[in-house]
């Protein structure tokens, strides 16, 4: 009996699955945290920055007028309404979508009503009383250039679905090719799908893609009268490294010594071999 020989996935293959999965996996992480946190985080940093930016620019307009007792009487009566920013004036808009537990509409934050804080701000440059506020709030996200309305944030879900689908599916081809492997020995083809192949079962062996692409096709009779289509991949089990004896091209040459079937080669490649016809009795 002729030594077996295997052939295992390739390292390449292997590769390019598990990179395959970590991308997709990395950006499931991503757009779920954005859907379910981020996006609702940079619109309470953007509409509380819009806040203190009209409290400042009121304060400094009314200032010759103001009383602390009078600013704090009216800062106590405005409120952050978290319109979509651009349709601020619609009354019929629905709020952005903001994390939980967060007040709609949510009253101005005690540092507006403070009469010094305000004064002070007015000498400092653009931006540092809401600075100082973030901090104090553990506000963590930066202030973005526009805010999410429900509809982006719906996307973000909807993009991660699909990614996680397709991280789902490369976690999948990575294991089952994990658990295969193509051989052959002295009287038996194993295909990576299973089974056992006598070679007086092989019907056709069709090579068009062999030398262009490592990919070839078989069939093989079946006990019930049909043809099993039996795909051989060699650039995924076996491989063609020089160094490693070529596994994948050892394996189709024992095959080809051992068949006696209808070869099919060196013809214009087609882009999905058809099933040939059987050979007359």
């Amino acid at each position: 009996m002729s030594d077996r020989i295997v052939c295992k996935p390739t390292p390449w293959f292997l590769l390019r699955a598990a990179a395959m999965l970590l991308m997709f996996g990395i950006f499931s992480v991503l757009f779920f945290r954005d859907a379910k946190w981020g996006y609702r985080e940079e619109n309470l940093a953007f509409h509380l920055s819009k806040a203190f930016e009209r409290a400042t620019s009121e304060f400094k307009a009314k200032q010759a007028e103001l009383t602390p007792e009078s600013w704090r009487a009216y800062a106590s009566q405005q409120s952050v309404d978290f319109l979509p920013h651009a349709s601020k004036d619609q009354k019929d808009v629905a709020p952005v979508p903001v994390p939980e537990g967060t007040p709609v509409p949510m009253p101005w934050p005690e540092k507006l009503h403070d009469y010094e804080a305000m004064k002070a701000s007015l000498d400092q440059e653009q931006g540092k009383l809401f600075n100082e506020y973030r901090l104090e709030a553990d506000i963590k996200k930066d202030v973005p250039d526009h805010d999410y309305p429900q509809r982006k944030i719906t996307e973000q879900w909807v993009v991660f679905g699909i990614c996680l689908v397709l991280a789902v599916g490369a976690l999948f081809v990575l294991l089952r090719t994990l658990g295969r492997s193509l051989a052959i020995d002295g009287e038996a083809f194993y295909p990576a799908s299973g089974g056992k192949i006598p070679f007086a079962d092989l019907s056709s062996l069709d090579l068009r893609r062999w030398d262009t692409k490592g990919l070839a096709f078989a069939w093989a009779r079946t006990p019930g009268g049909s043809d099993r289509k039996l795909r051989i991949d060699g650039l995924t089990y076996g491989g063609f490294k020089k160094e490693d004896d070529e596994p994948a091209e050892r394996l189709m040459r024992r095959l080809r010594e051992n068949f006696s079937g209808e070869l099919i080669e060196y013809v214009t490649e087609s882009e999905e071999p058809a099933k040939p016809a059987e050979p007359a009795s």
